[in-house]
This record gives structure tokens, sequence and C-alpha cells, in this order.
């Protein structure tokens, strides 16, 4: 089993930064692709970033894609979103997820593990 823990959520203007952490127990994250999903209300989930065990490959939404990086750092067994420009329709729940897969996949189902999510809201 693996517990996510995320944090760094809150309350950011529009073109501030946040930087997502999630954290990982009861095991490593080494062999693990990482994904970060968001969902606004009275929308589905939607993908938003995902990086390969090894941090080799990142793969993000047409949305964010050049205003969000995701990283990792195994050795502290966290994952990260660092997100710059942020707009007002960026405001939703952001989630990590984790698949013991070699390849980061855009799709929640193929994901085994989630975290319980942290609130992002921009104000414009």
């Amino acid at each position: 089993q693996v517990q996510l823990v995320e944090s760094g959520g809150g309350l950011v203007q529009a073109g501030g930064s946040l930087r997502l952490s999630c954290a990982a127990s009861g095991r490593t994250l080494s062999r693990y692709a990482m994904g970060w999903f968001r969902q606004a209300p009275g929308k589905e989930r939607e993908f938003v970033a995902a990086i390969t065990w090894s941090g080799g490959n990142t793969y993000y939404a047409d949305s964010v894609k050049g205003r969000f990086t995701i990283s990792r750092d195994n050795a502290k067994n966290t994952v990260y979103l660092q997100m710059n420009g942020l707009k007002p329709e960026d405001t939703a729940v952001y989630y990590c997820a984790a698949a013991l897969s070699l390849r980061a996949s855009r799709t929640s189902y193929e994901y085994d593990y989630w975290g319980q999510g942290t609130q992002v809201t921009v104000s414009s």
C-alpha cells in the first residue's frame, strides 16, 4: 500500500505561484509513475501532469504546458508540482496519484493510489 498526502494548496491571486507537494509513505515511490490531476466544482477530474518513475519523461495537459512543472525526488519520496502564472480557471482540488508502471499515463483509471487532495483557489 502507498499512502499519498498532498500539501501546498491555498489562495493566490492570478499570476501568482504555488508549489504543491505529494509525500508518500508505505512504499518507496521510485518504482511508480506519478501524476497530478485536478477537479473543479461540477466538472470531471482532469489530467494535469505526469512523470515517469525515473523522472526522465514528463507530460502536461495543454492547458498548463509552459506554466506548470512536475518533478520528483525519489530520495525524499516526494513529487512536486510547481505552478506559475496561475489563472482563475486553475481553481480546483488537486490530487496526486501513483501507478506501478513504467509509463506515466494521462488516464486516471490507470493509477492505483490517490491522495486526499489539496484545494487551489486563484482569485482574479
